[in-house]
């Protein structure tokens, strides 16, 4: 019974290399429920499925400019121009704007 939300957790988790307990604790659910989400027998929805939307943007745009198996790192990396938090913890709280403003910088970089 995959749902699209619950197809987002996994696309998500694969192009991010990102693990369980990264979507749990960006999301903000349990791991049993994201386990359960993973699986395809619940899905997510209401505030769990808006960050899971959020995370899935940030991760999108992350694997346009740096390497998808540095995601994870950079995401659980505290960030200087986000007041030295953590992304991870941002999109947990509702604040993946400030998140992709980080990324915008990342975007404007000129590779070299």
């Amino acid at each position: 019974m995959a749902t699209a939300f619950g197809t987002e957790a996994a696309y998500v988790k694969e192009l991010g290399h990102l693990e369980t307990p990264d979507l749990a604790r960006a999301t903000g659910a349990d791991l049993t429920t994201v386990r359960a989400w993973l699986r395809g027998d619940r899905s997510p929805s209401g505030r769990y499925a808006e960050r899971l939307a959020e995370l899935s943007f940030i991760v999108e745009r992350l694997a346009q400019v740096v390497r998808p198996e540095y995601i994870r790192v950079w995401l659980l990396k505290p960030n200087v121009a986000m007041g030295e938090d953590k992304p991870v913890d941002l999109v947990a709280q509702g604040e993946y704007r400030s998140v992709s403003r980080g990324v915008s910088a990342l975007e404007s970089t000129p590779v070299s």
